[in-house]
Formats: C-alpha cells, sequence, structure tokens
C-alpha cells in the first residue's frame, strides 16, 4: 500500500530512464512533468513536456508544476543543473553504469514512490529476460567482436550496461565502454560487427559514416557490411527498454551467426 506521502508525489522526471522506471512500477500518476524524449519509451504523451538535465529552456516551467521531486540523469551540464539547484526543492541525480545501478536506481524510486513490492518484481522480471536471452544466445560458438557507439563525433562508445548485454547476448565488446574511443582504437579491434545507437537519434543513426572511415575499410565489419543501427531508446535507456535492446542484439547476432554458417 502507498503511504500518504507517496500518494501526495509530484514528480519531474528530467530522465527517461526515471520515467520508464516509474511508469514500470505503475507510478504514472506521480509524474507531472517530463521531457520530450520520455514518450518515446513510456505512455506520458499527455503530460507537459520540459528540457533536460543537458538542455532546460527555464526552471520556472518546472517550478510552475509545483514539483516535490525532480529526478534527473547523466548527461548533465554543470550550467543546466547549476539554474535548477538554485532553488529550494529536492532533486535524485542518478548515474547509472552498470546493469546492478540500474537495478538499485529501480529500488530507489520504488520506495521513493511506495512501491518497492512493485520494484522488486520489475527487478526480477529484468533478470528472468535476460536470462533467457543468454540461454538463446548459448548455441552461437564464436563470440562476436562489437563495437557499439553512442556517438560518432566525437566518437563515443556505448555505456557499460551495453557492454554487458553483449556478453549477455554471447559476444564481446572490443572497446572500453561509455569513453571516447578513437578511430585507431576501433581499428585495432577489429570489430566483427558495429553497432550503431547515436543519443536522441532515434533510428536515424548513419551507417554510411563508418563505411567513410579511412582507416576503417580492412575492418571485418566494414568488408562484410554488418554495420547495424539500434534505435537508441532501446540501449541508452538504463531502465526496461533494455530488454528489447537486448532483444535486437540478439537478433543482430544471430542473423549473423546464420549467415556464417552458410558460407
Amino acid at each position: 500500500m502507498q503511504s500518504s506521502s507517496s500518494n501526495n508525489l509530484r514528480i519531474v522526471s528530467l530522465a527517461p530512464s526515471a520515467t520508464s522506471i516509474l511508469c514500470a512500477l505503475g507510478a504514472r500518476k506521480s509524474l507531472v512533468g517530463v521531457t520530450k524524449w520520455c514518450p518515446d519509451v513510456a505512455p506520458v504523451n499527455g503530460l507537459p513536456k520540459l528540457g533536460d538535465c543537458w538542455h532546460m529552456d527555464s526552471v520556472g516551467t518546472i517550478l510552475k508544476l509545483k514539483p516535490t521531486l525532480v529526478v534527473g540523469s547523466v548527461p548533465y551540464k554543470q550550467e543546466t543543473l547549476g539554474k535548477l539547484l538554485e532553488h529550494p526543492l529536492s532533486f535524485l541525480a542518478t548515474n547509472p553504469r552498470s546493469l546492478a545501478d540500474i537495478e538499485n536506481d529501480i529500488r530507489i524510486l520504488g520506495r521513493i514512490a511506495g512501491r518497492a513490492t512493485q520494484a522488486e518484481r520489475v527487478v526480477r522480471k529484468m533478470r528472468r529476460e535476460f536470462d533467457s536471452i543468454a540461454k538463446a544466445a548459448r548455441p552461437t560458438k564464436k563470440k562476436l567482436r562489437v563495437y557499439c557507439e553512442a556517438w560518432p563525433n566525437p566518437r563515443i562508445s556505448s555505456p557499460p550496461w551495453v557492454a554487458e548485454m553483449v556478453r549477455i547476448c554471447g559476444s564481446e565488446m572490443v572497446v572500453p565502454a561509455g569513453q571516447k574511443v578513437s578511430d585507431e582504437q576501433v581499428a585495432d579491434a577489429r570489430p566483427d560487427v558495429i553497432v550503431l545507437a547515436w543519443a536522441a537519434t532515434g533510428d536515424r543513426a548513419k551507417p554510411q559514416k563508418a563505411y567513410e572511415v579511412a582507416g576503417w575499410k580492412e575492418l571485418p565489419a566494414i568488408c562484410n557490411k554488418r554495420i547495424y543501427v539500434v534505435r537508441d531508446e532501446l540501449l541508452n535507456t538504463p531502465g526496461p527498454p533494455l530488454l528489447a535492446g537486448a532483444k535486437e542484439l540478439l537478433r543482430i547476432f544471430q542473423k549473423i551467426a546464420l549467415q556464417e554458417k552458410r558460407t
């Protein structure tokens, strides 16, 4: 049962991940404002759309909603966050790096929303589905060498939880996760497949950009035309949407395995 304090919650979510988690917990009614990115991962189209922790039109638009809590997540822009923290409001900052961190965020938001039991259910469901994906990946004999990219300029590899998801899907990320990487680093890693999930672009990442990199012409991923686009939200939203992202990675890796088997 929810406490009276959780019933009075007015949450402004500046993070699609927090929005997706709260909706999965059944706490959508606690949300009074979200970012323009949140409807891509949760059923919140009818709520006021605000900025995020990187860009915010006006702190005043948040204050007008009279939030009891504002939730934000990386990436943070110091200037934007500074303006927000000038005002007397409660702010929860999240900065998950791993799947374990994401589970902790789910539990924290569950306690805040008076839905701790539901939070444990969501965590268990995610673990079960990841386990099922791992079992489905086992028949693949060869571990594909994978480079997942979150941004092309500067070149940034996908977050550490994506590297975990790649392992769950029976393959391995071959560059440091969640870091700036050079063209040379990627070339030296010789990935068999490149996955593009560029932040805030949906499914509009451009594979041609990878094919045009001069130092990548001899990479297995380039020679075999194995550049794939995965919707940004499915890999870059540290919450329940990652399940769909893992399934998409598995689909790609199994497609490649089938191609290799035929040849």
